[in-house]
């Protein structure tokens, strides 16, 4: 395993720590106060018909995924209407502005620096959504040594190389009673993830934690990490959660049989 000063943790939607921000509230569970170097996490919480603007950074990505309310947006590629589930990807540079609606917005907000060898894409997909199955990783039997489960869980590629990202990727995990997505390891790579809907469980460096809508994962490279839906009456019927490694790992898409380059 690849060494890292970071700690891997699981943060739970209750502790963070938001500050106050002319549209609303924003927190930062993953960054480089938790120690990581290759990803950053914010939450933000807009109030009801408030206008916030990512800033245009000549080097950083950025990937929008609506946990709560609606509103709009405008990329380069144009106006979308936002509720839950839907997802915005802005490429280095590129604008990105969302206008919450008469409920307000609450957004998770990837965040990520390149380092000017990336590939670029001339014509990124911008906008996408979490259920949006067409393309997808099946049968994931995780890393080799651990134990894997035999009721695999299925991943949709949200953003990722094949729609024009260069470094941040968005999969989205779909997990019903009985189903894991098996525990893997990314080599050079942090991952942060949320739940997004349900209650299920993370894995984590050395077990399996409790955790419901909202809640965070972070795993510095080199540490063992999945998800799962036990079959429990006390469990709901689906587990969502999304999120991904930064950068993108190749291995996933090779399992998947799609490909690795930048489209």
């Amino acid at each position: 395993m690849v060494s890292s000063p970071a700690k891997p943790a699981i943060l739970r939607h209750s502790d963070f720590d938001y500050r106050a921000i002319p549209e609303g509230s924003i927190a930062e569970p993953v960054g480089t106060h938790t120690g990581a170097e290759k990803i950053a996490l914010n939450v933000v919480r807009m109030s009801p018909e408030e206008k916030w603007k990512l800033d245009r950074s000549a080097s950083e990505e950025n990937i929008v995924v609506v946990f709560d309310g609606s509103g709009e947006a405008e990329t380069i590629n144009g106006h979308h209407v936002l509720d839950r589930g839907a997802a915005l990807y802005s490429p280095t540079g590129q604008p990105l502005e969302l206008l919450s609606g008469k409920t307000g917005l609450h957004v998770y907000v990837w965040r990520s620096t390149l380092r000017g060898d990336e590939q670029r894409s001339e014509n990124p997909r911008t906008f996408n959504r979490l259920d949006n199955d067409e393309t997808q990783l099946k049968n994931f039997y995780g890393t080799e040594g651990m134990d894997p489960s035999e009721e695999t869980a299925v991943m949709n590629f949200v953003f990722w190389p094949g729609t024009g990202s260069s470094r941040l990727c968005l999969h989205c995990g779909h997990m019903e009673p009985g189903q894991t997505f098996n525990v893997h390891v990314h080599p050079e790579s942090e991952e942060a993830f949320m739940a997004f809907s349900g209650s299920g469980q993370f894995y984590l460096a050395d077990g399996w934690y409790p955790a419901e809508a909202g809640d965070v994962l972070f795993a510095p490279p080199g540490v063992p990490h999945g998800t799962r839906l036990p079959r429990s009456d006390e469990m709901p019927d689906e587990f969502v959660t999304c999120g991904g490694p930064t950068p993108f790992d190749k291995v996933l898409y090779e399992r998947a049989s799609v490909p690795t380059e930048v489209k």
